[in-house]
């Protein structure tokens, strides 16, 4: 079976987001894959407005779909990414995250939502296979947030994010061509893909190490202190990026860990049955003020006091 595997970097032309991310496609395309690349900087992605009309849409029952389909190029990229059986993002990292135009590219994901989509019998489901390539000129002190907010925005398109590389220490162009052994494991993210890709999706499993990250759930780095979530559900410590719920142990080395709790994976944001969840949250909330006329008056007759009040810009 020919497996289809498209990378989307948005580093700049031939330097380290792109070389490493040719790396790892490279391997999946000597395995038999169909390979296509596509570099962001090469399209026009407007910011979403925050119009909030797709999740609307979703949450009455139906695909509105985004406001800017045909506006820019984010929609004609979606058509073929979510046509793929995997897809490798590699975006360089500036100040902890990765860089502006991949999370405005990624944060437009919502429109095509697939858990939402597949509740309301708008699309089918698809099995999709995600790696995840962050670079950087320093090291993880200074890329914190690059592979964890990478992450989150690929949950909603139902990737199974089976490995993910932070090149660290390679600020200049290319610079990374000095370093085999960062080369060398982006070639094994793409011999992690294609090893997913060949195993039947229920089977899919990480396949990085297995001690990555604090969450045992997603492998991030990034955990939080709980807070009441929506219905009353709480843990006191909270994976940031899945939503695994636990706590933290000391081990008998002195070591501490992240248990996740008997129903820690109740609101999974890796899986399509917890982020279901989060559509009855919006259509709740969202749709508790939209069919109030009581709650819309309210905002109607406070409004112009905000509308009138205009500071001195540049």
């Amino acid at each position: 079976m020919s497996f289809k595997v498209m990378g989307i970097t948005a580093g700049r032309k031939n330097s380290n987001s792109e070389i490493l991310l040719k790396e790892a496609l490279l391997v999946c395309q000597e395995q038999g894959a169909e390979v296509s690349m596509i570099n962001l900087k090469d399209y026009n992605i407007i910011d979403c407005t925050g119009c909030t009309s797709c999740t609307i849409g979703m949450s009455c029952g139906k695909n509105t779909g985004c406001v800017l389909a045909d506006k820019d190029d984010k929609d004609r990229i979606m058509q073929v990414m979510l046509d793929q059986d995997a897809v490798i993002f590699s975006a360089p990292t500036y100040a902890l995250m990765p860089s502006s135009i991949f999370l405005k590219f990624m944060h437009r994901n919502l429109a095509y939502e697939a858990s939402f989509l597949q509740k309301i019998g708008a699309v089918p489901h698809h099995d999709r296979v995600g790696a995840l390539i962050a670079v950087g000129g320093s090291y993880r002190s200074w890329q914190s947030l690059s592979l964890e907010c990478m992450q989150i925005t690929t949950v909603t398109n139902s990737f199974k994010v089976v490995d993910m590389y932070m090149a660290t220490g390679v600020p200049a162009p290319a610079q990374v061509l000095l370093f085999e052994e960062k080369l060398a494991r982006a070639r094994e993210i793409g011999q992690n893909v294609m090893k997913a890709l060949n195993t039947p999706p229920e089977g899919r499993k990480w396949l990085g190490d297995p001690d990555a990250g604090w969450c045992p759930n997603c492998h991030s780095n990034s955990l939080c202190l709980g807070d009441t979530q929506w219905g009353g559900l709480r843990y006191p410590i909270e994976c940031t990026v899945c939503g695994a719920g636990g706590d933290l142990e000391k081990t008998a080395d002195g070591k501490w860990k992240f248990v996740i709790a008997p129903n820690g994976l109740e609101r999974d944001r890796t899986t399509e049955e917890g982020r279901g969840v989060h559509c009855e949250e919006i259509a709740t909330v969202q749709g508790g003020f939209f069919m109030d006329p009581a709650k819309r008056q309210a905002v109607a007759e406070k409004l112009p006091k905000y509308t009138k009040i205009q500071f001195k810009g540049l």
